[in-house]
């Protein structure tokens, strides 16, 4: 049908919106608050929204200007400070083939010694060889940061098999030695770190991925022994590093390509002092508008935004805030390869989703796009919705009109054609709408959310105020989960499309997609317990890995460039290029074909990155057919979604 509307289901870009429920930033100081992104839109202390209208993580607060302090108390670590003792790190470095220019050819092998597992720990993850441990910050106004950041940078390490994160304050000596690589996320500047876990960091064969602030601990003060000793071994100064308060860099160069960086996340890169340049290599570049400020300790028009020196990658901030398809987040995304997977072969596979096929859909047309996906040697999926209903008549004269699969047997038909032509089927909800409420839009399929409340406001921030009819110039507002919402209701409707396939003598899927990826952590486990696997972005809360009440105010979504097995247990297959969009709708800006497109170069920076888009079978071929010429012209071979590894 012709008349869906297509509210736009892509995750974490720049412009920001903002959510219906407020953060409470009233009592904490301006200074204090996080940057806010920014594209044309409003700053304000609620929390920001992508371009899909699922929530983007903010930017940690600012650090203060100068030289960096360390936090009360503290105590700098030793593990260097003996020259014997370091001379011996480093040959062991050496042997595990950890140096600046290089990475081992395998993965570093964890300590078989029983270590205890701290009780705030959760370990998630899939079947591959290696082991990630993440460790965060949770201290301080913002210190809830940590914890979605962890669930962040966890998902992609699950690509290469389990994950745990626990909180640094946390950590138990010995630990690091006991996984393939450790990610340090800091996001609380001058969180009390454990000596023991600084101490591990600097004495271990195995590799350390830190990003954010706090590095500066690992050093003690500027010209202290064990700043001295950190100089000789990993020949950069954290002691000595400023956070780049004056330059905000819009764009960070990596392997080859331009990636974004919103501006909204501020100008607060740590810009790494660099003392002896043949022990340290650049991987990635922030670029500065202009000639950068002395502050950033350069004279050209850029400075390190990633650097590797012995076991340690060191990242200038954290990566997830206001991340968009064409962002940094690529770059961090690949930098997991040389720790967890070095030595891994280049691969960059397409895949692309037919979206939102429903039982009114036109078969001749679905018959047509199949054709074209064959002679082009592409296989493809098709999202179904296999039931479909218009409960008030919007489109029907007011008559109520419900078709299912079974009552649509040309479309059955067509979509068994497609099958023959390398499509696969996938559940793409049940209606792919919640009830004979406007959830936005009208309550009819393929318009409205199924898992999740949605309303359409002439606001963008609170005050709301909700239309009762839904005007394309409204925002969108996501308030939370629906009057019913439980694990066993969304396992029934799951259950309740999946027969309709098999009633209408289709294979039942093995593939679910949500309905504009929304849902609440109830619903996905309802859902993960009919389906092993989706293929989406998703949603996440506040609270999953804390263990604590899940706090909806406190969410963000995440598309990934490979595939995963997410904090929820689920097999994750990706979508991270976005779909075709001619025109604005609900304040969401057009995608065009050559946007794709440049989302699917940037991706070519991901050793095993997968350009995955959708395309909606109402618009014309034509659209299609240059997205995917456009892809394929970069390299990517298009396959079977089910043919991914990972």
């Amino acid at each position: 049908m012709t008349h869906h509307r297509r509210l736009r289901a892509q995750v974490l870009s720049a412009a920001a919106v903002l959510a219906a429920v407020p953060l409470a930033l009233s009592a904490i100081p301006a200074s204090a608050t996080p940057h806010q992104a920014t594209a044309g839109t409003t700053t304000s202390a609620h929390t920001p929204l992508g371009t899909d209208r699922t929530p983007a993580l903010p930017a940690p607060p600012k650090p203060p200007a100068g030289l960096p302090k360390q936090a009360k108390g503290y105590q700098a670590p030793t593990a260097l400070v003996s020259d014997s003792a370091r001379q011996a790190i480093v040959s062991a470095r050496k042997g595990a083939g950890l140096t600046a220019a290089a990475s081992a050819s395998a993965p570093a092998a964890a300590t078989t010694a029983a270590l205890v597992t701290p009780s705030q720990a959760k370990t998630w993850g899939g079947t591959g060889s290696a082991t990630t441990l993440v460790v965060y910050d949770t201290t301080g106004a913002w210190g809830w940061l940590g914890e979605m950041y962890a669930m962040a940078a966890g998902n992609l390490a699950s690509h290469f098999g389990k994950v745990t994160a626990e909180p640094v304050s946390s950590y138990a000596a010995g630990q690091v030695g006991s996984y393939t690589a450790t990610i340090y996320l800091g996001s609380t500047y001058g969180e009390s770190i454990p000596a023991a876990f600084l101490n591990d960091v600097l004495s271990t064969t195995h590799p350390v991925i830190w990003a954010g602030s706090n590095i500066w601990q690992l050093t003690g003060t500027e010209g202290s022994a064990a700043d001295t000793a950190f100089k000789s071994v990993y020949g950069w100064d954290p002691s000595n590093s400023y956070y780049d308060t004056t330059d905000n860099p819009v764009t960070v160069s990596y392997k080859g390509q331009t990636l974004s960086r919103n501006a909204g996340n501020g100008a607060d890169v740590l810009a790494p002092a660099i003392t002896t340049a043949s022990l340290v290599t650049v991987l990635a570049q922030a670029n500065c508008t202009a000639a950068c400020a002395p502050i950033a300790q350069t004279t050209g028009t850029s400075f390190p935004w990633a650097i590797r020196s012995s076991n340690l990658t060191y990242v200038g901030e954290i990566p997830f805030s206001y991340i968009s398809e064409s962002d940094r987040y690529a770059a961090f995304s690949d930098l997991l390869f040389p720790a967890l997977q070095p030595g891994a072969a280049t691969t960059h596979q397409g895949l692309v989703r037919l979206e939102d096929v429903d039982p009114t859909a036109n078969p001749t047309v679905l018959r047509q796009f199949a054709d074209y996906l064959f002679s082009q040697h592409v296989p493809f999926s098709v999202g179904v919705i296999p039931e479909y209903t218009d409960p008030k008549g919007t489109y029907n004269g007011g008559k109520p009109q419900t078709v299912t699969l079974a009552q649509a047997p040309a479309v059955v038909s067509a979509l068994k054609y497609m099958q023959s032509k390398g499509g696969t089927i996938i559940e793409h909800g049940f209606t792919h709408q919640y009830s004979n409420v406007a959830n936005p839009y009208n309550g009819v399929t393929g318009d409205d959310a199924e898992f999740y409340r949605a309303q359409c406001a002439t606001t963008q921030t609170p005050p709301y105020q909700f239309d009762a009819t839904c005007q394309n110039t409204d925002w969108v507002i996501w308030t939370g989960s629906l009057p019913g919402d439980s694990s066993t209701w969304a396992a029934g409707r799951a259950t309740s499309g999946r027969a309709l396939f098999t009633q209408a003598g289709l294979t039942a899927p093995t593939i679910w997609e949500t309905p504009h990826y929304f849902a609440s952590a109830a619903d996905y486990a309802g859902i993960d317990s009919i389906y092993a696997t989706r293929y989406e972005r998703e949603l996440f809360v506040s609270g999953q890995l804390s263990g604590g009440p899940l706090d909806y105010s406190r969410t963000f979504g995440q598309f990934f460039p490979y595939v995963v097995h997410d904090v929820y247990g689920e097999k994750i297959i990706p979508e991270d290029l976005g779909n075709y969009e001619p025109t604005t709708e609900n304040n969401n800006p057009p995608r065009t074909p050559a946007d794709i497109i440049r989302n699917a170069q940037v991706n070519l920076a991901v050793t095993q990155g997968v350009a995955s888009f959708f395309f909606h079978p109402t618009y014309s071929l034509t659209y299609l057919q240059q997205v995917v010429t456009g892809i394929k012209g970069l390299g990517y071979t298009f396959v079977a979604p089910t043919s991914l590894s990972g």
